[in-house]
Formats: structure tokens, C-alpha cells, sequence
């Protein structure tokens, strides 16, 4: 069923996997792609972020509740969004008043927005010259919040400056943080930041879908060590990775002998971290780029550290309490804790939540619960 449905919505390249917290019990591959094919993962980046900042906290390290200026003065002074002036039509800042926190930061309720899914933030962009995204590809990260902390639940770069966090208050680069406390200890020997060129042929060429709904390849671009790291959204990956650490949260934080993440920082990660906010619905200023989204329809979910959460079950699908989040390039996961599963669904086009793919989604889960 799955392969009929990527040949009928002609998706080039996806690789498929459900696992239980001890064995992979389905896989396969599609297209242009192999089981152990690599794939930019975009945002599954974040989980992994989450992970290293409260592996810091179990370390006496790194307080949630801290101001995170205390380790990175760059955030003791951001600006406010409020608007854009009727006359100029200039841009309207003025200075935060609440200090932002690794909870904050967790949670997507710093104020930091991407401008693909705020249309005050694109505006800004376009004016300024300065953005989200801007940032994150220069590695600055200077943008305005577009609300006081805490206030509402925005996706943004809130994760790539969590990702700074780690850095600073580990004293290592994200890439060598991953690799010591979370890759390496999983197994996940092809995931990284960057990956040795004798990697590069399994990494699938990525997708544009055209105006005229036909997919362009677009250059694989070459292998290099990036000179900043996204936690935000840097990683390559395969399929029997992810699930590595997937399975990882399912065993409560275990990995064999070792204990990756205690389990009450497993519960804090999959217990709602945002109280009355809801999460899970994107809008769009850039459709090239990502379509609007909303992951559970006619539902509000929850947020946790890292994870969407929904608190009702998906028709035909994953169970309420279940974990999920995705990458840009239509990456998708997630993990059925009361059914002791998870599942992974790579492919590698844009925009983000198309059609397509989306529907590919809906009848890989469907089949999984089957």
C-alpha cells in the first residue's frame, strides 16, 4: 500500500520505518532512495537540541528558569517587535521587558518567530534585510521578538539559540556536543553535521515542486564542515538512526546500560510544558518554501520539550500522548509511548506540509495501526 501511494502521488525519493522500543518491526525504501539513504532532516534537528540542553540541566549546569542571558549576554538585550509605523512604514522596536529562559527556548514561547510563518517577521525581513532565516544561514541570530516571553506559542530559532546555549555553557561546539552524549552513545554512526565525502553518494538530491506541480531536482550541494551549527535544524540522518533515538525516549532514556536522559526529564519532554497555549499550526508567507500547516486538525495539541503532543488520538493513528515534529523538506516522526512504538517517513522536496506528502503521511500511519 505504501509504495502504491508514493508511485500515485509521484514523490522521487522516502524511506519508511516503525520500530518498537527494542526491534525495527517495518521498513522500506522508495524511489530514489535506499534504507540507508541520508537525508537533511531540517528540524528533527530540535528533539536532538532539546536533548543535549537537558542532559546540562540533570548536570547542575543550566537552569530552565534562569535568565539564558546569563550565559549569553546577546539575549539580555533583544528588541520587541510592536509594529510598523503608519507614516514610514519603518519598523517599531522597543526593548523586551521579560527575560528569556531555556523554557522559553524549549518550548517555542521566547517571541522568536521565523519569518515563513509570520507575516510581521517577513515584513521586517523584507525591509530590514534581516530575518529569522537570514540569521540562522549567517549564523547571527539577530532578530526581534514578536511578543514578551512566555506570552504565546510561535515556532521559530528558538532551538538554534538553544543550541547556542548548549555551547556555551558545555564549553563545545554543537557538533562535538552531539557526538559525545547523544550520537555517539545511540549508535547513530550517520548522523551529523556534516558527514566524510565517502557518505555524500547516499545523501538524496532534494526537490522543488514547480508552478506547475512537477518536482526539479535541485545540486546536491558538496560535502564541507558548516562553520556555524544549527540546532535548529543542521542534521543529516537516516531512517534506522532517527529511530535509534526515538527508541531512546521510548525506554524512558536508556540506551542499553547507559542512561542517555533520566526519566523524569523524559516526562518533562512528554508532559505539556505550555499549559493553556495550544501549538501545532503554521501559517505561510512563503509558499514556495513551506505550505500552511496544521498537524492535528480540529484539535489543539500540546507542547512539551521538543515535542508536539496530542492530547486527542489521531483518527485510524497514533494514540493521545503521542510525540511528533517534522523537517522542511517533508521529514516526519513520531512516538506512540501507550503503544510503545514509533515511526520515521524521509523524503526530501519542498514545500514543507505539501499535498503530496502530507497525504503519503496519512496512509503510512494508517498502515502502521492497521
Amino acid at each position: 500500500m505504501i509504495a502504491a501511494s508514493v508511485l500515485r502521488r509521484g514523490i522521487p525519493a522516502a524511506v519508511a520505518m516503525t520500530a518498537s522500543s527494542e526491534r525495527v518491526l517495518f521498513e522500506d525504501a522508495f524511489g530514489q532512495a535506499t534504507t540507508d539513504s541520508i537525508f537533511r532532516v531540517f528540524s528533527m534537528t530540535k528533539p536532538v537540541t532539546s536533548v543535549a540542553a537537558l542532559q546540562l540541566v540533570e548536570r547542575g549546569l543550566l537552569d530552565l528558569d534562569e535568565p539564558a542571558a546569563n550565559h549569553l549576554p546577546a539575549l539580555g538585550s533583544l528588541a520587541l517587535l510592536r509594529g510598523f509605523h503608519p507614516a514610514s512604514g519603518a519598523p517599531i522596536l522597543e526593548p523586551a521587558r521579560t527575560p528569556v529562559t531555556a523554557r522559553h527556548l524549549l518550548t517555542h514561547t521566547s517571541g522568536f518567530g521565523y519569518e515563513f510563518t509570520s507575516p510581521a517577521l517577513h515584513r521586517y525581513s523584507a525591509l530590514t534585510g534581516q530575518g529569522a532565516m537570514r540569521a540562522v544561514r549567517k549564523g547571527e541570530l539577530e532578530c526581534p521578538l514578536l511578543f514578551e516571553p512566555g506570552a504565546e506559542w510561535l515556532y521559530g530559532i528558538s532551538t538554534d539559540w538553544l543550541g547556542r546555549l548548549v555551547e556555551a555553557v558545555s564549553g563545545l561546539s554543537l557538533a562535538d556536543y552531539f557526538d559525545a552524549h547523544i550520537l555517539q552513545p545511540l549508535g547513530m554512526i550517520d548522523t551529523g553535521f556534516s558527514l566524510p565525502s565517502a557518505k555524500h553518494p547516499r545523501v538524496v538530491v532534494n526537490h522543488q515542486r514547480r508552478p506547475d506541480g512537477s518536482l526539479e531536482p535541485a545540486p546536491l550541494p558538496a560535502p564541507n564542515v558548516p562553520w556555524t551549527y544549527s540546532g535548529g535544524g543542521g542534521l543529516l540522518s537516516t531512517a534506522s538512526d532517527y529511530v535509534r533515538f526515538m527508541q531512546m525516549i521510548l525506554r524512558r532514556g536508556r540506551r542499553g546500560h547507559q542512561q542517555i536522559l533520566r526519566p523524569e526529564s523524559i516526562d518533562q519532554m512528554t508532559s505539556n510544558q505550555i499549559g493553556p497555549l495550544t501549538a501545532g499550526r503554521l501559517q505561510s508567507t512563503m509558499p514556495e518554501f513551506a505550505m500552511p500547516a496544521d498537524f492535528h486538525p480540529g484539535c489543539g495539541d500540546n507542547f512539551g520539550f521538543g515535542f508536539l503532543i496530542n492530547p486527542a488520538a489521531h483518527s485510524g493513528g497514533r494514540s493521545p500522548g503521542s510525540l511528533a515534529w517534522a523537517g522542511s523538506a517533508n521529514t516526519y516522526f513520531w512516538i506512540d509511548p501507550s503503544r510503545g512504538l514509533c515511526a520515521v517517513l524521509l523524503m526530501q522536496f519542498s514545500p514543507f506540509f505539501d499535498t503530496q506528502a502530507v497525504g503519503l503521511l496519512r496512509d503510512f500511519e494508517q498502515a502502521v495501526y492497521r
